[in-house]
């Protein structure tokens, strides 16, 4: 049986990605799942002058052995101000510094959602652009637009936006 991790983006406790990515990979069958939470993971603010004095840090191997002993990868970005979350761009180049090619070719269903009406577009276009260089092989995408109105008790309930989601998991699904 594969085995997938899926983690949202952020460190909100009340993360709407993080809602996303558990409703994906209920959607995904036949695999193992380990729904991550960056919480886990705390990790000091990047610096090369903090990694030349203190190393890198242990959580940072951590989370790049999650990645590289998963044969999947279900991640939804939160967007802020257009960007990466900064929780995300810290565990991103922490990670980086020990292995450039940190994503490992694992097919990935890249996803992120927002209140508003795109859906966090900005900051999957970034990460489009960027993931590819750190060997992201990213197989599927879904973006969700405002959530708010599109997610309730759990789950979807736009259904045009739910057959979307369903062909973007049967895409990742079949690339596993």
């Amino acid at each position: 049986m594969k085995n997938i991790i899926a983690f949202a983006g952020s460190n909100s406790r009340e993360s709407i990605n993080k809602k996303l990515a558990t409703y994906t990979v209920s959607l995904v069958e036949n695999v193992n799942i380990n729904n991550l939470d960056l919480n886990d993971f705390e990790l000091p603010l990047f610096g090369v002058d903090l990694e030349k004095e203190q190393g890198i840090p242990e959580n940072a191997h951590n989370f790049l052995n999650l990645i590289k002993t998963s044969d999947g990868i279900i991640l939804s970005l939160a967007e802020h101000n257009g960007a990466y979350s900064t929780v995300f761009k810290n565990i991103f180049d922490w990670m980086s510094r020990i292995d450039g090619k940190l994503w490992s070719n694992k097919p990935m269903l890249l996803m992120a959602t927002s209140p508003g009406a795109r859906g966090g577009a900005s900051v999957l276009g970034i990460a489009k652009n960027r993931f590819p260089f750190n060997g992201g092989n990213i197989v599927s995408e879904f973006s969700l637009p405002n959530f708010n109105d599109n997610f309730k008790d759990g789950k979807l309930v736009n259904d045009a936006l739910n057959s979307e989601l369903l062909e973007a998991v049967k895409t990742f699904q079949n690339n596993l």
